[in-house]
């Protein structure tokens, strides 16, 4: 009960939460009504949100390459970006529940084949624009055409008939899927007007932020949108982003104050940050995981016995203790871990194995020449570390492993689902059919293991419109098993997410969705 309570009361300060809606939830806990109201008067009075002043974040992860388009947000610094000047149809809250954002009405057909949204009145563009239900079927359709390249692909593309009607949308999908909101809450998915056909990285949207300044791997600046409908959001008068690739560089700015938060604080030096004067180190576990990415479609990598070999070759123990020290847990090589509903526990952990890795290896027939695998800095806090670690244990099979640093500007662009062996990270995604549909269905864009299991595609659409819980766990757990023993992915462990923030930032509450609130700590916190 305290981590609910806990929960609410960091939405209750945050003004995420009305009175009525409080007193509901705790008393339903059994928290007395005397005491709830106490409690909801307490936090209502300790930390009202305050509004002005500048806010500024160091971000790793950003690039001279970085767009303004949504579809092509692939790193913290893009998603942050678009979170700000974005607004989607719909969010996704903290305890996993649909934040109705554009659409203030959601309901569907009995088998979950058709969905209707009401778009919610006296929501404006930046440019002053009303957005209706055919921005929201423009911005869909942009997003279905694969020379968008939109990460979003492999879920739009579920979507047979859009059809918008005065304040109505109505989405009829190929397949039924119960799960549809928690899909169209991707950050790719950021209504523009018109769906962003004249201009897509033009930044105008319905978000509480207005693009001022984009300096791509430098800076980007914004003021506050007047016109934002949601008073409960959007504090400060000024966003300021200021990349900053570097560890050492980004958590020196943190301390001096340069920076109010910063994103991916080396896990490391966690413990010596929280020791710092005014900062403050904001951790939670989530659905984030860090991945060697292997295509199955290339050689050498598409022997599955190599690919065997090369997951059976990582010590992933040793990878949380040395690499997260300890802020994780390993993976299991398919993306879903107990953070998901319908989550599989008896799936056996893989081990580090070197005796199995050198038989596979052998079994091959790799003919022994180097097997690359890219890195860089900003594939995630301790990679290149990670690589070498790697290395090691791999050689310690017999497997002729080498690592190739890579430049981090351009990272994104020019090696991830580029190379055939990289280094990338996830942060997950709120339910397991938007996890596997963006980066594991045969036709995803993001399909960045060149993946092609036609039982895993079949079992994925079923999944979808199976109103049987215990059924549909059972479909996810045959395709956690297809992925994890015939897939190209490897998740040497999930991470925690660690952030940096001063003390003078108001209104934090942990989300295990990803770093920095859901990538909207910036326009949900305030200074005070």
């Amino acid at each position: 009960m305290t981590d609910n309570l806990d929960q609410m009361l960091t939405r209750a300060r945050a003004g995420r939460m009305s009175r009525r809606e409080f007193m509901g939830r705790t008393t339903a806990m059994g928290v007395s009504a005397g005491i709830a109201s106490a409690l909801f008067a307490k936090v209502a009075r300790a930390d009202e949100p305050v509004r002005g002043g500048t806010m500024r974040l160091g971000l790793s992860g950003g690039e001279s390459t970085n767009s303004l388009d949504p579809a092509l947000a692939a790193s913290p610094a893009p998603n942050v970006t678009a979170q700000t000047w974005g607004e989607k149809l719909v969010d996704v809250t903290a305890d996993g529940s649909i934040d109705l954002r554009i659409a203030d009405d959601i309901s569907s057909s009995p088998d979950a084949g058709e969905w209707t949204f009401r778009i919610r009145q006296g929501v404006t563009f930046h440019d002053g624009s009303p957005v209706t239900a055919e921005d929201v079927v423009a911005t869909y359709s942009r997003h279905t055409d694969e020379n968008a390249q939109s990460g979003a692909l492999g879920i739009v593309q579920g979507i047979s008939e859009m059809k918008a009607e005065g304040d109505k949308l109505t989405l009829t999908l190929a397949s039924p899927n119960a799960d549809l909101p928690y899909l169209l809450a991707d950050y790719h998915l950021q209504i523009q007007p018109g769906g962003g056909y004249d201009d897509p990285t033009a930044g105008i949207g319905a978000g509480p932020y207005k693009v001022v300044d984009f300096d791509p791997g430098v800076r980007i600046s914004f003021a506050r949108h007047e016109g934002y409908f949601d008073s409960s959001i959007g504090h400060a008068d000024e966003i300021e982003y200021l990349i900053i690739n570097d560890n050492t560089a980004r958590t020196a700015a943190l301390q001096s104050g340069q920076v109010h938060m910063i994103n991916r604080v080396d896990p490391q030096i966690a413990e010596l940050l929280r020791a710092a004067p005014g900062v403050q180190v904001k951790q939670v576990a989530g659905r984030g995981h860090y991945t060697f990415v292997m295509h199955c479609d290339t050689a050498p990598f598409d022997n599955n016995d190599l690919r065997m070999a090369l997951k059976l070759a990582v010590n992933r123990q040793e990878m949380v203790e040395k690499i997260l020290d300890g802020l994780g847990s390993p993976g299991n090589d398919f993306p879903i871990n107990a953070a998901y509903p319908l989550f599989d526990d008896t799936i056996p952990q893989r081990e580090y194995d070197p005796e199995a890795a050198a038989e596979y290896y052998r079994k091959s027939g790799h003919d022994g020449s180097p097997i690359i695998i890219r890195t860089a800095s900003v594939a995630f806090p301790g990679a290149v570390d990670a690589a070498n670690l790697y290395v090691e244990s791999a050689r310690a099979a017999g497997i002729p492993l080498e690592a190739k640093l890579e430049p981090d500007d351009g990272y994104w662009e020019d090696v991830w689902n580029i190379q055939p062996f990289s280094m990338s990270y996830w942060s997950g995604r709120p339910v397991q059919d938007q996890m596997y549909t963006t980066a594991y269905l045969s036709t995803a864009d993001w399909n960045d293991t060149r993946f092609n299991n036609a039982e895993f595609d079949e079992l994925l659409l079923k999944a979808r419109g199976e109103l049987d819980e215990t059924a549909r766990k059972a479909q996810y757990s045959r395709m956690a098993h297809i992925l994890r023993d015939e897939g190209g992915l490897i998740v040497p462990m999930f991470n925690d997410f660690v952030d940096g923030v001063r003390d003078e930032v108001k209104g934090w509450y942990t989300d295990p969705n990803s770093e920095l609130m859901n990538y909207r700590a910036a326009v949900r916190c305030w200074l005070g």
